[in-house]
């Protein structure tokens, strides 16, 4: 059986025939180069003497803040457990203990719909370095892109080739829109929307879309994120936040920013947003004794493969595919 690029019916066969899927031509490349970009995460985070870290995979909370999806559970011992959606609350340990850590972090999201860019089951490769503004965590995001794409033109070169791909090193700095500006940009593009909510996707998309180089989002809507997003007290109403986004469609990269680290400002967040902390109470206790502000963000593995190796759908981007409502191995 011969898969093309991925598109409609055939799609899907390429999702549940997986174990006839992977091996073709097109399969190893993409699975060759996706080894690199791993390799070249651990390379750049080593230089920048980060402390790689394992992951937590189940837990009694995880971060609701997953734009609709849903967490999936288990039974623990008797008690409901979380599967990570997300690092972000055990990050804020971690550099309690660690100044600068990364992580390779499995994590299931139960999606409600289908989209060439979204995953069930996906790879999170999270940042987060204690005392650092987000400025300076930014800087560390747009190197680790062009230094990832960098080493896949470089030892990728013939997988590139086979898959079509023709990528050149981004330049750094990247530039930045805040959030209004990127609101103007979709306006002008035909889309409406809440403007006190993120992008949607297919307005992200279409902005994505106008630019040939990665680019930054900054300054998003004090509600449109997680409770652990810190205000930017000298524009109230504004998170110290920020999306980077790959251009020609591809979309969002990278999101993070510098956390809220202080138990009151937290507390009221989750009584404003109606939120139960009693699921959160090692978290709380961990606010109560003090943990160091911090800055950091999380990349998508598959996303960032979908982008190097320029692929229609992130599907592709994986050995084992799980899809919002396609049964597969």
């Amino acid at each position: 059986m011969k898969w093309k690029l991925i598109v409609g019916t055939e799609a899907l066969d390429f999702i549940r025939y997986r174990h006839l899927s992977i091996r073709t031509e097109r399969s190893r490349a993409v699975l060759k180069v996706q080894s690199e970009i791993m390799s070249s995460i651990r390379r750049f985070f080593g230089k920048q003497k980060f402390t790689e870290v394992k992951p937590a995979i189940i837990g009694p909370a995880t971060d609701p803040d997953v734009r609709g999806a849903e967490a999936a559970s288990i039974d623990f011992y008797g008690v409901k457990y979380l599967l990570t959606t997300s690092m972000i609350l055990y990050k804020q340990m971690l550099i309690s203990s660690l100044d600068k850590i990364y992580i390779f972090s499995p994590c299931i999201r139960l999606e409600k719909k289908r989209t060439d860019r979204h995953l069930a089951e996906f790879l999170q490769v999270d940042v987060e370095a204690a005392h650092r503004s987000c400025d300076e965590i930014m800087k560390v995001a747009e190197s680790l892109l062009a230094v990832a794409v960098s080493d896949a033109l470089k030892h990728c070169r013939e997988e590139l080739q086979l898959l079509g791909r023709k990528l050149k090193v981004p330049k750094t700095p990247f530039k930045k829109l805040t959030f209004k500006e990127a609101i103007k940009v979709a306006m002008d593009l035909g889309f409406d929307f809440d403007h006190t909510s993120e992008l949607p996707f297919e307005a992200e998309k279409a902005v994505s879309m106008q630019f040939k180089r990665p680019f930054f989002i900054v300054g998003y809507p004090l509600d449109s994120r997680g409770f652990y997003y810190k205000e930017n007290h000298e524009k109230p109403g504004e998170l110290i936040d920020f999306d980077l986004i790959f251009p020609q469609g591809f979309g969002e990269a990278v999101s993070g920013g510098e956390r809220e680290h202080k138990h009151a400002i937290v507390m009221r967040k989750f009584k404003d947003r109606r939120m139960d902390p009693g699921r959160y109470k090692w978290y709380f206790d961990m606010l109560k004794i003090g943990i160091p502000p911090s800055a950091g963000f999380g990349i998508g593995l598959e996303r960032l493969t979908r982008y190097i190796c320029g692929l229609e759908t992130i599907w592709e981007a994986t050995p084992f595919p799980k899809v919002p409502g396609v049964h597969s191995p």
